[in-house]
C-alpha cells in the first residue's frame, strides 16, 4: 500500500475501459459516458476533460477523480468542475485525497486553468484541502455546496 501512483489516464490508456468502470461502479454513471469523457481526454488540443486514477503496487484502481465542464448543476459559468473523488475504503484516512486534489490542481494549472469548482454535500472536508465555499447551487438532487479553489 505504500507504492501508490497518481496518473492521468492519458498517459495509461490501457486503463481506460477498467477506470470506465470503476467510476461507473462508485457512481452509478454509465461506464459509456465515463469512457466517451476519458476517450475526449486524449484529445491533446483539449485541455477538459481529464480523468486521474491512483494505482496501488498491483496497478489496481484505488482512487480517482476527474475535471470536467460541469458536474450536472445549474451554473455553467462556474467551470471546469473536480468531479466523481472517490478512494476506496481500505485506503481512507492515508492522505491519498489530499495527494489526489494536489496533483489535479498542479496538473490543471499546469494547462492554464486558473480556478477549479466542486459540488459536494462534505462539509470541511475540502476546506482542509483549501478549498473555499462559494455558493449553494441546483443538481439533480436540490441544493448543494459549491466549493472553489485558485489555482
Amino acid at each position: 500500500m505504500k507504492n501508490l501512483t497518481i496518473r492521468r489516464v492519458d498517459t495509461c490508456i490501457e486503463k481506460i475501459n477498467e477506470a470506465a468502470q470503476w467510476f461507473s461502479e462508485k457512481w452509478g454513471v454509465p461506464v459509456d459516458a465515463y469512457k466517451e469523457s476519458m476517450a475526449d481526454s486524449l484529445d491533446i488540443d483539449q485541455v477538459i476533460p481529464k480523468w486521474y486514477v491512483v494505482l496501488n503496487d498491483n496497478e489496481e484502481i484505488v482512487a480517482g477523480s476527474g475535471v470536467i465542464e460541469n458536474d450536472f448543476h445549474d451554473r455553467p459559468d462556474l467551470a471546469p468542475n473536480l468531479c466523481a473523488v472517490y478512494v476506496e475504503p481500505a485506503y481512507r484516512n492515508k492522505k491519498i485525497a489530499k495527494d489526489l486534489l494536489a496533483f489535479v490542481c498542479k496538473d490543471m494549472k499546469k494547462l492554464g486553468i486558473e480556478s477549479l469548482y466542486l459540488v459536494t454535500d462534505h462539509k470541511g472536508l475540502y476546506e482542509n484541502y483549501g478549498w473555499s465555499f462559494l455558493t449553494m447551487v441546483q443538481d439533480q438532487e436540490g441544493a448543494t455546496r459549491m466549493y472553489t479553489i485558485d489555482l
